[in-house]
């Protein structure tokens, strides 16, 4: 199986199948406007910008499930994107990515890349290890996405190659995007 079998509304409504991404290598990524990882939209696009001649694509797929961190309209997440972040990776319509109503992509991408936990030697990854522990302590026992931009690193077949949780710098995962190039 792989994730081109789905297929998603872009963020103007043309749904796009994620075949139409075959051969590529792809980092799909749940986003937020308004959450305390939203700047990693900057290294995110650096990333796109530095692999994309290479055959590299991130698909962005804004979420308002965790703290209503992304309240706005499709035109509006687009328009924040670009304008604050200059974004120009292709961006979908928002959707669910956990719960009963989860978008099947997401379904898939949970079950292929089950949750390790955070790095809690990182400071990020302690922090929101200890808010849901806290706040949501069954949260930290299933392999539903945790917060806003969790990633997932797809191959050119478009199997799931790793799932890194949202403390995760973009950039780190460049080593991680070159082995697959």
């Amino acid at each position: 199986m792989s994730v081109y079998l789905f297929s998603a509304n872009n963020i103007r409504g043309v749904q796009v199948p994620l075949e139409s991404y075959e051969g590529k290598v792809l980092l799909i990524v749940n986003t937020a406007s308004r959450c305390g990882f939203t700047p990693q939209y900057s290294d995110l696009q650096k990333l796109y910008e530095t692999y994309y001649d290479r055959g590299f694509v991130i698909l962005g797929f804004p979420c308002n499930q965790f703290g209503e961190q992304e309240p706005g309209e499709n035109e509006e997440v687009h328009t924040f994107c670009q304008i604050n972040y200059g974004v120009t990776f292709p961006l979908f319509e928002k959707l669910e990515v956990k719960g009963p109503g989860k978008h099947p992509l997401f379904a898939y991408l949970t079950k292929t890349a089950p949750f390790q936990g955070f790095d809690q030697s990182q400071p990020t990854g302690k922090l929101l290890h200890n808010m849901l522990a806290e706040k949501m302590p069954e949260e930290l026992h299933n392999d539903e996405i945790k917060w806003n931009f969790t990633k997932f690193l797809i191959d050119r077949q478009g199997r799931v190659v790793t799932r890194y949780e949202s403390p995760v710098d973009p950039l780190d995962i460049g080593p991680d995007i070159e082995k697959l190039l």
